[in-house]
Order: structure tokens, then sequence, then C-alpha cells
């Protein structure tokens, strides 16, 4: 009689064999990895909402000024273009010197310059941080009303940038207009005008900043030089002082503490570019201010008269 085979070791007839578990475990480990990239990619911000722009790299970390630093070099250039705001624009502009925007101003609205700031300063050598602080004093990053249409309340200057187009015979605007054709024009932007050049177009206005400010002796350095041009590119009296500080302190903070569209202009800081840049520059005006009306002064007139 044969030996009837072992039900402990036989397999059942029509019973397929047991899936081997390799394939399934490394399903789910990869179902694992996929699932944690994807909550990483929430947490950071990657995943979940358009991405937009970078704004350009910091070129440099700026110190803090001190009093005594030295003011920086002049312009290379003869002579400094210096913007001539009239005596209306000059009072109404030290109303707006005042910190914080009015409103929050967009991140994905301001990214639309960001190659356009980084192309101005490889084209003219500027730090693009003194660039946006000018487009942020002069017009909230394009935001203020009548920005792409129309002059300012002074009915001197318009565009982005507020480029004077009426102190001629050549104008502010007409010296620094064709500064675009230095650098090649990206595609595609908000705002580009059908004719070039125009002070409505972000393009054109950033570039001829650009220039400006670097035939006023601007670089990457964010010290005195930057001041004097910030100052000649509002104009040479008090409120001028006022905006060159306020522009050159924001440039700094910026460089310090990261590019931050909606951040107020820290009061220490602007207390410290004046201490250094702004004060020398304010006490020769009053200086000249006093002599000035000193002169103008009856006590005087008739001294002149007597021959004294």
């Amino acid at each position: 009689m044969s030996a009837e085979p072992s039900t402990a070791t036989q397999p059942h007839g029509q019973v397929p064999s047991p899936p081997s578990e390799r394939r399934a475990w490394l399903v789910a480990c990869s179902l694992a990895l996929a699932g944690l990239a994807v909550l990483v990619g929430v947490l950071s911000g990657a995943v979940g909402r358009s991405a937009e722009p970078l704004p350009p790299p910091l070129l440099v970390r700026a110190a803090t000024p001190r009093a005594g630093a030295p003011p920086g070099a002049p312009a290379s250039s003869a002579a400094a273009i210096v913007g001539r705001p009239s005596i209306a624009e000059q009072s109404l502009d030290a109303r707006r010197f005042d910190g914080a925007p009015v409103v929050q101003i967009s991140g994905g609205w301001v990214a639309g310059f960001y190659p356009i700031y980084e192309a101005a300063q490889g084209t003219f050598g500027v730090n693009w941080l003194l660039l946006a602080s000018i487009h942020m004093q002069e017009s909230a990053f394009s935001t203020a009303r009548g920005t792409y249409r129309g002059l300012n309340f002074a009915h001197c200057c318009g565009g982005p940038m507020q480029f004077n187009v009426t102190n001629g015979p050549l104008s502010t605007w007409d010296l620094v207009a064709d500064s675009y054709i230095y650098a090649r024009r990206p595609a595609s932007y908000d705002h580009m005008t059908a004719v070039h050049p125009s002070i409505y177009d972000d393009f054109d206005s950033i570039m001829a900043a650009a220039h400006l400010l670097s035939a006023d002796g601007a670089g990457y350095p964010l010290d005195g030089t930057a001041w004097n041009a910030a100052y000649d590119y509002y104009g040479h009296d008090a409120t001028g002082v006022t905006y060159a500080d306020q522009v050159l302190a924001r440039a700094i903070g910026w460089s310090q503490h990261g590019f931050c569209i909606n951040c107020a202009v820290e009061p220490s800081l602007v207390a410290a570019v004046h201490a250094a840049y702004g004060a020398p520059v304010a006490a020769a005006l009053e200086a000249e201010a006093a002599a000035s009306q000193a002169a103008r002064a009856p006590g005087r007139r008739a001294d002149r008269r007597r021959g004294a």
C-alpha cells in the first residue's frame, strides 16, 4: 500500500500560491514618499498657489551709516542732472514721506517689475534696491492714482518714476528718455505702450531712472553716493533731503532684512541716514537761506545805498 502524501506539506489543488509581499511594500513606500513631498510643498507654499517671480538677488548687505560717514564721491559726469520740482510740489511732497503705504500692495503686482529692475541694474550698474525704493517713493510701485495717465498734482511729472517733462527746454525726461535702447526689452510686461520712449511705459521709465541715477554717481553701494543721486533725483531743497533720507534708508533696510513691499521704513534707520548724509546738506541749505534773507533785509539794503 503506497503512502498517502501528507496534507500538511502538500498544497491543496486549485488554490493559488500566496503572492509575494515585496511588491506591496514597494508601492506603499512610494505612496508614502509622494505624500510627504506634497505635504512639504504645501507647507512651504510651493504647492497650492501660483508661482510668482522672485526678486533679483541682493548684491550687498549695507551697513547702517554713522554720523561723519564719507559723503560719497560726486557724479562722474560734468554736471549732475537735478530734478527741479515746483514750489507747489515741494510743499505737497513733504506730507507724503511719513511711513508705510496707505493700502497693501500686491506681491503679484510688484513681481511684474522684477525683470525690469534686474535689466536696469545689469545695464547701468545701479543697485536695484535703490531703484525700487525710488519707485516706491514716487508712485507706491505704480499704484498711485494717475501713474499711467496725465501729470501729477504739480502738473510737471508723470509715469511710474515721476519724470519731469516740463522743466525744459531739455526736460529731465528728454535727457534720459532713450535709455531703453541699451537693454533688451522683455517680450511682455504690464503697461507696454505702443510708442517709445514713453514715461508711462514701465520699461522705458525704469530704465531712464537707472540711467539718471548712474549719471549722478550711484552704483552698487548703498552709501553716500546713493544718497547724493537720490537727492539729485528729487531736487536740491529741504524736501529733497527728506526724500533722499527715506529712499536710502528703505533700500538699506531691504538689504539687511530682505525685500519687503509693504514694510514701513524704520525711523531709526532714517535718522541714521540723515545724521550721516542729510544733516550736513540741510545745515548748508539753512545757512544759505539765512544769508539770502539777511541780504534782503531792509537794514541791509539801506546800508548798501549808503555805500556801507
